[in-house]
């Protein structure tokens, strides 16, 4: 009996966490204009992640009326190669969705790619321009959404649920 009570005692006791959340230090979105010209960087970091120093949001201003093709890329950089995350979404990409949200008046978004099922992904996206403004545009990458809720497949978060990955919002000039 005593020997079976050491046994089981020794044990590993450290439940195995079979998915764990991201690491995400750097989102970079380059928006490159179809038809020519320079591409657009949107570029949030955190290093050092939440508290400590401050994220470091890099924009530019976009073009009116103006077509871009957009792609979206993850780096854990807490790691020495950093870590490219990109390369998990693609390989879990039932398991992750890319929500996009503005409020730059005629600035629409829409996904190029898609997950194993045929249900939206957001790594690639295009993004369309139409007269000058100024707004916010916010980048929400979701693990485990909701993909067959009501509106998630048009990239509404309301009925998603899942984890946030990371959120991010930057401030956009439509020139």
């Amino acid at each position: 009996l005593i020997i079976g009570l050491l046994i089981s005692s020794c044990g590993d006791d450290d439940p195995e966490i079979p998915n764990e959340e991201e690491v995400i230090t750097t989102l970079t979105y380059t928006l490159t204009p179809n038809g020519g010209g320079d591409n657009v960087e949107l570029v949030f970091t955190d290093l050092d992640g939440d508290g400590g120093a401050d994220p470091i949001l890099q924009t530019a201003p976009l073009a009116a009326n103006t077509e871009y093709a957009g792609t979206l890329t993850f780096l854990n950089e807490t790691e020495s190669p950093a870590e490219d995350i990109t390369e998990e979404v693609m390989e879990e990409d039932l398991e992750h969705q890319v929500f996009f949200s503005t409020s730059v008046s005629g600035m629409t978004i829409s996904y190029n790619d898609m997950d194993d099922d045929g249900n939206p992904l957001g790594l690639s996206s295009t993004v369309n321009t139409s007269t000058a403004d100024n707004g916010t545009l916010t980048i929400i990458l979701r693990h485990e959404p909701a993909k067959d809720a009501d509106g998630v497949s048009d990239g509404d978060i309301t009925n998603a649920g899942g984890e946030t990955d990371i959120e991010v919002t930057f401030n956009i000039d439509v020139e």
